[in-house]
């Protein structure tokens, strides 16, 4: 239930090439509070609810809890989350031992590339992908609780 990842800017599209996998998401939030964010998600044919906890100073570990819901009461919980749905397309690459999550953002977000690796410790070495850019870890901005209150395109 500790969640452990790193966060980079994507600089090309070199990544669809690689991709094993990908699937749309429509999420929302219920609660944005800096100390936990309450999510709600579409993905693919499943709906998920999740509770996340404030992040260590780095941005590298948080506590994460995640339930998996109807897609109905999933729908119904959208309805009723705080203003500012995020889309986007998140497409898989494996490398190495890793899996790259890169969300492509659609909407107000558009434009916005952001990959996200899970590690199993904090200081674990993965393999970066020429694709790969800034590390924007811990930048509070980046997060996507933040990206539905102020979105890319606004910035």
């Amino acid at each position: 239930m500790i969640e452990i990842e790193r966060k980079f800017l994507v600089t090309s599209t070199a990544y669809q090439e690689q991709t094993k996998f990908k699937e749309r998401i429509v999420q929302g939030f219920l609660n944005t509070d800096k100390e936990r964010t309450v999510r709600v998600r579409i993905k693919g044919n499943s709906g998920f609810l999740t509770v996340k906890g404030k992040s260590n100073d780095e941005g590298t570990i948080r506590f994460e809890w995640e339930k998996e819901i109807s897609i109905s009461d999933a729908e119904k919980l959208l309805q009723i989350c705080e203003p500012g749905i995020i889309d986007k397309i998140r497409f898989n690459v494996e490398l190495g031992s890793h899996t790259f999550e890169i969300d492509e953002f659609h909407g107000e977000n558009e434009g916005l590339v952001v990959a996200e690796v899970e590690l199993k410790s904090e200081n674990e070495h993965f393999e970066k992908p020429n694709w790969l850019g800034e590390e924007v870890t811990g930048v509070v901005k980046y997060y996507n609780s933040q990206l539905s209150k102020n979105p890319f395109n606004k910035w």
